[in-house]
């Protein structure tokens, strides 16, 4: 028998701050089947058990080698084949930047693509990160993996996907050779899940809080999911949840048909 599961991605800019903005009470209430979070800025010794073990749900994560910097967690209702936090490649590996966890369908990454703001060598890293995760995803499919990969890609894809494009069209997060990543990744068949199923809807994932601009809009779609096109057929939804707070960034997710005992 097939269920509809759901499977969300949120960067919630620390784990730590946002649990004292009622996290679990928000995580009790949406029952994502899958919650991957970006950025949680915290080593699993330094956080309670009611974030590590929710009630009904099993916890994988991966932290950076900096203290309170980057990371990310996936919380499951149904735990995991098997789970990997490296690529393989030291150099991205040490800022806890990638999780892999595998089920029978399919293999899901929650990823936190880095920030090339910060100058001409974060840039370089950034895309060679890039080019490295979408080797690594390829070799997936290559032995027959159905592919998920989510999390914050730290770029916007086309001029709809961000307030102002012309304002940001030499800012890291919108330049071309960021947005030719996405193109093709893209073109080697991985579905913009949003895009694909709201066509020209306008909505964003960040705002910078520091100016204010959520409350008057002006935002950034850089979290996606996207699927290999051979899981097209089962997303039945896929959207934004733009409503919660918590976060400079809002969650995104999708709801997936399964065989799967969620």
């Amino acid at each position: 028998m097939s269920k509809v599961i759901r499977i969300l991605s949120w960067n919630v800019n620390g784990i730590r701050a946002i649990h004292k903005k009622g996290f679990l009470d928000w995580l009790a209430k949406e029952r994502p089947d899958i919650l991957c979070i970006q950025e949680t800025k915290a080593s699993i010794e330094q956080l309670s058990e009611d974030l590590l073990a929710p009630s009904g749900y099993t916890s994988y994560w991966s932290s950076a080698v900096r203290k309170g910097y980057s990371g990310v967690s996936i919380y499951t209702k149904t735990a995991a084949i098997d789970v990997k936090n490296s690529m393989g490649i030291p150099e991205f590996d040490h800022e806890g930047r990638f999780l892999r966890v595998d089920f029978d369908e399919f293999v899901l990454m929650n990823v936190y693509f880095p920030n090339g703001k910060m100058g001409p060598e974060r840039l370089k890293f950034k895309l060679d990160f890039y080019d490295a995760f979408l080797d690594y995803i390829e070799r997936l499919r290559e032995q027959k993996h159905s592919v998920i990969f989510l999390g914050d890609v730290n770029t916007a894809h086309q001029e709809i996907d961000l307030a102002r494009p012309k304002e940001n069209s030499k800012v890291s997060g919108f330049l071309p050779v960021e947005r030719q990543w996405i193109d093709t990744t893209v073109a080697k068949g991985y579905l913009d899940t949003f895009r694909k199923f709201n066509g020209d809807l306008v909505q964003y994932s960040w705002w910078d809080m520091k100016s204010g601009a959520r409350n008057r809009n002006i935002g950034w779609r850089i979290d996606y999911v996207f699927v290999s096109a051979d899981l097209e057929k089962r997303i039945r939804r896929a959207f934004i949840l733009t409503d919660v707070q918590g976060s400079d960034h809002c969650p995104v997710g999708i709801d997936l048909e399964t065989q799967m005992g969620f």
